[in-house]
């Protein structure tokens, strides 16, 4: 009656030049060329041919974590490794494969928002672009439909899980922080809840306002602290044995015992961690408590509570979703003295800039697309397979007139979403490569603007984004960080 689960949240940034597409040198990856390239080297790769100890430290086998791992990786990161890390791409997507044949025909794969944005400080178009670019990169990649999917930094509101639910998605994960109230489906009475009083172990239906609903699992917050800021991983058979510990229950119906982390957590973050999770793995083996994952834990246990949450809330801030749009005091801890004031005029830059630009899109789209926003959802399947580039057109494309201001449209709307990207807010300062990143994709969507459109809405977004200012004087405002950083491409 009780199952235990681990689930490893993989992510990088897109860090594409927004006009090469080649991703520059980053010295602060060194010896890599670059961080993906570092991860992938000390966490992705390993994780796929993870080395399991015997006795006077001998490798007794090589094993594929993933195959036992709960997890969701980026859009954008896969899309990285499929070109430059093909065996580690191969081992992901097969271990998912593998999955199936293990928990009852469930992938152990979910899905993932596409360039992790913060869902609740979208607009409501793109939110659900983000959901649908996301579920039809999974059906490239893993050839199946995803049950579940990760909302970025767990940030979630009532509009976010009502297009999730929509698009046919079972559910989702939290932090046991996220849950307001919870009560059993045939009572009326509420009970308010805190991160301490969740039964963390239980499924929980969300009902939506369309009569639609999706299911929530909360991670037990206590243990994936330990796993990734304690001491959890210096020995992957202590970490067992606190995971079997943790799960003991008397209870009547099935318990799960979920435990959700960064998956760089396993090599990255923790050196050797994806050693500690292959010999977690082996011990829990002989455990007798089963591993499983959570929509075949679904079908054990359905919901028999349902969930009120707290919305634009996240697991990465307990100011809710403030660290991505002011200086909430939440940041790496690196520069105490530092300020984060920057954030507020960099959201304030960015929103309206994805605003004008979405005013720009509705309008000059129109001229060539029978339906401009359905045909910016499908623009997906031309990101991921550019032979599907005629068929796309054929099928939204007014006429036969020239082809290249609509496809331009599509670009100038996909670089407003990637200068949205999460990790632009969530580091220290306004100079840091992730800020300059989402900046340069910004730049690049004013460019195609300004190509396509005439109009030059760079004096506005300039106007605003000198109000951020960097913890560095050399760096000066965000105005000088674009000038200097994001108006020619770098090599």
């Amino acid at each position: 009656m009780r199952y235990i689960c681990i689930h490893g949240h993989f992510y990088q940034p897109a860090r594409e030049n927004p006009w090469s597409g080649d991703v520059a040198r980053e010295d602060s990856a060194l010896p890599y060329h670059d961080w993906n390239e570092r991860v992938t080297a000390e966490c992705y790769a390993p994780n796929a041919r993870a080395r399991l100890m015997g006795p006077g430290a001998s490798v007794v086998a090589e094993v594929n974590n993933y195959e036992r791992l709960s997890f969701d990786f980026g859009p954008t990161l896969l899309g990285w490794m499929e070109r430059h890390a093909p065996d580690t791409y191969r081992a992901v997507l097969a271990a998912d494969r593998v999955g199936q044949a293990h928990f009852s025909g469930h992938g152990q794969a979910i899905a993932q928002m596409y360039n992790h944005t913060i869902a609740p400080l979208d607009s409501d178009r793109d939110r659900r672009t983000q959901a649908v670019w996301g579920i039809r990169d999974f059906e490239y990649r893993f050839g199946r439909k995803p049950e579940g999917i990760w909302l970025a930094e767990t940030a979630v509101d009532y509009k976010t899980l009502e297009i999730l639910a929509g698009l046919g998605i079972r559910f989702t994960i939290l932090s046991p922080h996220q849950a307001r109230a919870v009560r059993l489906l045939a009572h009326s009475r509420w009970q308010h809840v805190d991160a301490s009083s969740l039964d963390s172990g239980l499924p929980y239906l969300v009902r939506l306002e369309s009569g639609s609903s999706i299911c929530v699992f909360f991670y037990d917050a206590a243990v994936a602290r330990d796993v990734a800021f304690g001491g959890l991983l210096k020995d992957g058979r202590v970490l067992a044995d606190r995971l079997v510990a943790e799960s003991r229950t008397h209870a009547s119906e099935p318990r799960l015992l979920l435990v959700a982390t960064d998956g760089e957590t396993y090599g990255h973050h923790h050196k050797f961690g994806e050693m500690a999770l292959a010999a977690c793995f082996s011990k829990l083996g002989s455990s007798g408590v089963p591993l499983t994952v959570p929509a075949e834990f679904l079908d054990f246990c359905p919901p028999r509570h349902e969930v009120l949450i707290s919305e634009n809330t996240s697991w990465s801030c307990p100011h809710g979703v403030e660290r991505w749009r002011k200086d909430c005091g939440c940041s790496t801890g690196g520069h105490p003295n530092w300020n984060q004031a920057w954030r507020a005029p960099l959201r304030e830059a960015m929103e309206m800039l994805r605003d004008r630009l979405a005013e720009v899109y509705e309008c000059e789209a129109g001229r060539f697309f029978f339906d401009p926003w359905q045909a910016r959802d499908d623009y997906i399947e031309v990101l991921l397979d550019r032979s599907r580039l005629e068929c796309f057109l054929t099928n939204h494309v007014r006429g036969d007139g020239s082809h290249f201001p609509a496809v331009g449209l599509l670009e100038m709307q996909r670089f407003m979403m990637l200068a949205l990207s999460s990790d632009g807010w969530f580091f220290d300062d306004l100079s840091e490569l992730t800020a300059i990143q989402v900046i340069r994709c910004a730049c690049r969507a004013i460019e195609l603007c300004r190509q396509l459109c005439g109009l030059d809405l760079e004096p506005e977004y300039l106007h605003i984004l000198g109000q951020a200012r960097s913890n560095i004087s050399e760096f000066g405002t965000g105005a000088d960080i674009y000038r200097r950083f994001a108006t020619r491409p770098r090599t």
